[in-house]
Protein backbone atom coordinates (compact mmCIF):
# COMPACT_ATOMS: atom_id res chain seq x y z
CA UNK A 1 0.00 0.00 0.00
CA UNK A 2 2.84 1.78 0.62
CA UNK A 3 4.30 1.80 -2.11
CA UNK A 4 1.24 1.68 -4.64
CA UNK A 5 0.19 5.45 -2.48
CA UNK A 6 3.82 6.64 -3.38
CA UNK A 7 3.60 5.62 -7.00
CA UNK A 8 0.35 7.41 -7.48
CA UNK A 9 1.40 10.34 -6.12
CA UNK A 10 4.60 10.72 -7.62
CA UNK A 11 2.30 10.15 -10.99
CA UNK A 12 0.16 13.21 -9.88
CA UNK A 13 3.06 15.63 -8.59
CA UNK A 14 3.72 17.41 -12.24
CA UNK A 15 7.25 18.75 -13.69
CA UNK A 16 8.48 21.86 -13.03
CA UNK A 17 8.14 24.57 -15.79
CA UNK A 18 11.65 25.90 -16.16
CA UNK A 19 11.91 29.99 -15.81
CA UNK A 20 12.02 31.90 -18.80
CA UNK A 21 15.32 33.98 -18.95
CA UNK A 22 15.45 37.34 -21.60
CA UNK A 23 18.92 36.93 -23.35
CA UNK A 24 21.18 40.24 -23.06
CA UNK A 25 21.30 40.58 -26.75
CA UNK A 26 17.84 40.99 -27.23
CA UNK A 27 17.88 44.14 -24.78
CA UNK A 28 20.92 45.15 -26.40
CA UNK A 29 19.29 44.90 -29.73
CA UNK A 30 16.10 47.53 -28.90
CA UNK A 31 18.41 49.80 -27.41
CA UNK A 32 20.66 50.09 -30.87
CA UNK A 33 17.55 50.00 -33.12
CA UNK A 34 16.35 53.18 -30.58
CA UNK A 35 19.87 54.80 -31.19
CA UNK A 36 19.41 54.22 -34.95
CA UNK A 37 15.94 55.87 -35.23
CA UNK A 38 17.41 59.02 -32.87
CA UNK A 39 19.95 59.22 -35.56
CA UNK A 40 18.43 58.75 -38.76
CA UNK A 41 15.70 61.65 -37.65
CA UNK A 42 18.24 63.70 -36.72
CA UNK A 43 20.26 63.14 -39.86
CA UNK A 44 16.80 63.94 -41.56
CA UNK A 45 16.51 67.26 -40.27
CA UNK A 46 19.77 68.36 -40.05
CA UNK A 47 22.40 66.49 -42.21
CA UNK A 48 20.10 65.55 -45.00
CA UNK A 49 19.98 67.49 -48.44
CA UNK A 50 16.36 66.72 -48.35
CA UNK A 51 14.98 68.97 -45.65
CA UNK A 52 17.43 72.83 -47.03
CA UNK A 53 16.22 75.33 -48.15
CA UNK A 54 15.92 75.14 -51.83
CA UNK A 55 13.69 78.26 -52.67
CA UNK A 56 12.47 81.50 -50.77
CA UNK A 57 9.63 83.74 -51.60
CA UNK A 58 8.70 87.31 -50.84
CA UNK A 59 5.33 88.84 -50.22
CA UNK A 60 3.92 92.10 -49.86
CA UNK A 61 7.08 94.21 -51.29
CA UNK A 62 6.62 97.34 -53.17
CA UNK A 63 8.62 99.83 -52.22
CA UNK A 64 11.53 97.11 -51.52
CA UNK A 65 12.96 94.61 -53.59
CA UNK A 66 12.67 90.95 -53.31
CA UNK A 67 16.27 90.76 -53.92
CA UNK A 68 16.53 93.33 -50.96
CA UNK A 69 14.08 91.64 -48.61
CA UNK A 70 16.33 88.11 -49.14
CA UNK A 71 20.08 89.96 -48.73
CA UNK A 72 18.35 90.99 -45.62
CA UNK A 73 16.73 87.79 -44.39
CA UNK A 74 20.46 86.05 -44.33
CA UNK A 75 19.28 82.30 -45.67
CA UNK A 76 21.35 80.37 -47.83
CA UNK A 77 19.92 78.10 -49.78
CA UNK A 78 20.94 74.86 -48.52
CA UNK A 79 20.34 75.57 -45.32
CA UNK A 80 18.56 73.52 -42.91
CA UNK A 81 15.43 74.07 -42.42
CA UNK A 82 14.46 73.36 -38.97
CA UNK A 83 17.58 75.55 -38.02
CA UNK A 84 16.05 78.61 -39.38
CA UNK A 85 15.29 80.64 -36.84
CA UNK A 86 11.64 82.65 -38.08
CA UNK A 87 12.34 85.33 -35.50
CA UNK A 88 15.32 86.15 -36.12
CA UNK A 89 14.79 86.23 -39.81
CA UNK A 90 12.19 88.78 -39.25
CA UNK A 91 14.30 90.75 -37.18
CA UNK A 92 16.36 91.19 -39.92
CA UNK A 93 14.24 91.97 -42.00
CA UNK A 94 12.42 94.57 -40.29
CA UNK A 95 15.76 96.27 -40.33
CA UNK A 96 15.11 97.61 -43.93
CA UNK A 97 13.36 101.46 -43.09
CA UNK A 98 10.54 101.24 -45.20
CA UNK A 99 9.13 97.51 -43.70
CA UNK A 100 7.33 98.02 -40.58
CA UNK A 101 6.78 93.99 -39.74
CA UNK A 102 7.07 91.00 -41.41
CA UNK A 103 6.20 87.69 -40.85
CA UNK A 104 8.68 84.38 -42.11
CA UNK A 105 7.01 80.70 -42.26
CA UNK A 106 8.69 77.41 -43.06
CA UNK A 107 7.10 75.68 -45.86
CA UNK A 108 7.95 71.81 -45.01
CA UNK A 109 10.32 70.36 -46.92
CA UNK A 110 12.23 72.84 -48.66
CA UNK A 111 10.67 76.54 -48.68
CA UNK A 112 10.82 79.49 -47.04
CA UNK A 113 8.09 82.80 -46.97
CA UNK A 114 8.84 85.85 -45.93
CA UNK A 115 5.98 87.87 -45.88
CA UNK A 116 6.70 92.00 -45.35
CA UNK A 117 3.93 94.80 -44.62
CA UNK A 118 5.44 97.99 -45.66
CA UNK A 119 5.47 101.28 -43.84
CA UNK A 120 2.71 103.36 -45.55
CA UNK A 121 3.49 107.20 -45.84
CA UNK A 122 0.35 109.49 -44.33
CA UNK A 123 1.74 113.41 -44.76
CA UNK A 124 4.70 114.98 -46.78
CA UNK A 125 7.35 116.81 -45.65
CA UNK A 126 9.11 119.85 -47.96
CA UNK A 127 12.72 119.75 -48.11
CA UNK A 128 14.60 122.85 -48.13
CA UNK A 129 16.81 121.52 -50.61
CA UNK A 130 13.76 120.22 -52.60
CA UNK A 131 11.74 117.68 -53.36
CA UNK A 132 9.37 115.80 -50.45
CA UNK A 133 9.70 113.48 -47.79
CA UNK A 134 7.16 111.12 -47.45
CA UNK A 135 6.85 109.63 -43.46
CA UNK A 136 4.38 107.52 -41.88
CA UNK A 137 2.41 107.97 -38.59
CA UNK A 138 5.79 107.16 -36.24
CA UNK A 139 7.48 109.88 -38.39
CA UNK A 140 9.62 107.20 -40.20
CA UNK A 141 10.68 108.64 -43.44
CA UNK A 142 9.31 106.36 -46.08
CA UNK A 143 11.18 107.62 -49.18
CA UNK A 144 11.96 110.44 -51.00
CA UNK A 145 9.76 111.86 -53.96
CA UNK A 146 10.99 114.76 -56.43
CA UNK A 147 7.27 115.62 -56.39
CA UNK A 148 4.37 116.29 -54.31
CA UNK A 149 2.36 113.89 -54.16
CA UNK A 150 -1.77 115.18 -54.39
CA UNK A 151 -3.00 112.19 -52.12
CA UNK A 152 -0.78 113.19 -49.55
CA UNK A 153 -1.42 116.14 -47.09
CA UNK A 154 1.37 118.59 -46.88
CA UNK A 155 2.68 118.08 -42.89
CA UNK A 156 4.03 122.19 -41.99
CA UNK A 157 7.11 121.74 -39.61
CA UNK A 158 10.58 123.11 -39.26
CA UNK A 159 12.25 120.18 -39.45
CA UNK A 160 13.06 117.65 -42.00
CA UNK A 161 10.88 114.29 -42.30
CA UNK A 162 14.51 112.44 -41.62
CA UNK A 163 14.46 114.15 -38.20
CA UNK A 164 10.33 113.54 -36.94
CA UNK A 165 10.39 109.96 -36.26
CA UNK A 166 8.70 109.74 -32.85
CA UNK A 167 7.65 113.38 -32.64
CA UNK A 168 4.39 113.81 -30.77
CA UNK A 169 3.09 116.70 -32.90
CA UNK A 170 3.19 114.16 -35.86
CA UNK A 171 1.70 111.31 -34.18
CA UNK A 172 -1.05 113.15 -32.98
CA UNK A 173 -1.45 114.86 -36.53
CA UNK A 174 -1.21 111.25 -38.61
CA UNK A 175 -3.83 110.26 -35.75
CA UNK A 176 -6.10 112.88 -36.83
CA UNK A 177 -5.66 112.04 -40.29
CA UNK A 178 -7.01 108.43 -39.50
CA UNK A 179 -10.25 109.62 -37.79
CA UNK A 180 -11.71 112.06 -40.23
CA UNK A 181 -14.74 111.22 -42.51
CA UNK A 182 -13.37 110.49 -46.15
CA UNK A 183 -15.03 112.94 -47.62
CA UNK A 184 -13.07 115.41 -45.07
CA UNK A 185 -9.91 113.24 -45.22
CA UNK A 186 -10.12 113.91 -49.29
CA UNK A 187 -10.53 117.82 -48.61
CA UNK A 188 -7.62 117.85 -46.64
CA UNK A 189 -4.28 119.75 -48.36
CA UNK A 190 -1.80 120.40 -45.40
CA UNK A 191 -1.80 119.70 -41.39
CA UNK A 192 -0.08 121.17 -38.75
CA UNK A 193 0.04 120.42 -34.58
CA UNK A 194 1.18 122.71 -31.90
CA UNK A 195 1.49 121.86 -28.52
CA UNK A 196 -0.77 123.67 -25.76
CA UNK A 197 -0.26 123.99 -22.19
CA UNK A 198 -2.26 121.80 -20.18
CA UNK A 199 -4.95 123.34 -18.15
CA UNK A 200 -8.20 122.57 -16.41
CA UNK A 201 -10.52 121.28 -19.03
CA UNK A 202 -8.25 119.67 -21.50
CA UNK A 203 -7.88 116.03 -22.05
CA UNK A 204 -4.37 114.40 -23.01
CA UNK A 205 -5.49 114.34 -26.20
CA UNK A 206 -5.75 117.94 -26.18
CA UNK A 207 -1.86 117.98 -25.83
CA UNK A 208 -1.47 118.79 -29.39
CA UNK A 209 -3.76 120.96 -31.40
CA UNK A 210 -4.03 120.15 -35.15
CA UNK A 211 -5.12 122.75 -37.75
CA UNK A 212 -6.67 121.54 -41.30
CA UNK A 213 -5.78 123.80 -44.05
CA UNK A 214 -8.25 122.21 -47.26
CA UNK A 215 -8.22 122.12 -50.91
CA UNK A 216 -10.86 125.24 -50.59
CA UNK A 217 -8.65 127.84 -48.77
CA UNK A 218 -10.95 126.90 -45.42
CA UNK A 219 -9.48 126.33 -42.04
CA UNK A 220 -10.59 124.15 -39.56
CA UNK A 221 -8.75 123.98 -36.19
CA UNK A 222 -9.96 120.18 -35.22
CA UNK A 223 -7.83 120.07 -31.93
CA UNK A 224 -6.94 116.78 -30.68
CA UNK A 225 -8.04 113.36 -30.91
CA UNK A 226 -10.97 113.59 -28.70
CA UNK A 227 -14.88 113.42 -29.81
CA UNK A 228 -13.77 112.58 -33.40
CA UNK A 229 -16.99 111.48 -34.47
CA UNK A 230 -19.11 114.73 -33.07
CA UNK A 231 -16.34 116.84 -34.92
CA UNK A 232 -17.34 114.54 -38.41
CA UNK A 233 -20.72 115.68 -37.71
CA UNK A 234 -20.53 119.12 -37.04
CA UNK A 235 -18.23 119.63 -39.98
CA UNK A 236 -20.18 117.72 -42.46
CA UNK A 237 -22.80 120.83 -41.25
CA UNK A 238 -20.82 123.86 -41.15
CA UNK A 239 -18.33 122.87 -44.39
CA UNK A 240 -21.33 123.80 -46.96
CA UNK A 241 -21.56 127.54 -45.14
CA UNK A 242 -19.67 130.75 -45.96
CA UNK A 243 -17.27 130.43 -42.96
CA UNK A 244 -13.71 130.38 -43.95
CA UNK A 245 -12.31 129.36 -40.11
CA UNK A 246 -14.12 126.78 -38.41
CA UNK A 247 -13.19 126.03 -34.61
CA UNK A 248 -14.66 122.34 -33.51
CA UNK A 249 -11.88 121.67 -31.26
CA UNK A 250 -14.36 121.86 -28.22
CA UNK A 251 -17.61 120.09 -29.78
CA UNK A 252 -20.53 122.18 -28.97
CA UNK A 253 -19.18 125.52 -29.02
CA UNK A 254 -18.34 125.93 -32.46
CA UNK A 255 -17.00 128.94 -33.52
CA UNK A 256 -16.93 130.26 -36.97
CA UNK A 257 -15.29 133.09 -39.13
Amino acid sequence: MTDATSAMTDHATPAATPQRTRTPWRAAFFVLAGVGIVAGVMWALFGSRLLVVRSVTVTGEHLVTSAQVVAAAGVPLGTSLISVDAGQVARRVEGIRQVASVTVSKDWPDHLTITVRERVPVVAVRMAAGGYDLVDPAGVLVVWSRTHPARLPLYQTSVSGGALRGNPGLATAAAVLAELSPALWKQVAEVSASQVQAGPGRTPGDANQVLLGLRDGKTVLWGGTDYAAQKNRELAVLLSGAARYIDVSAPGTVVTK
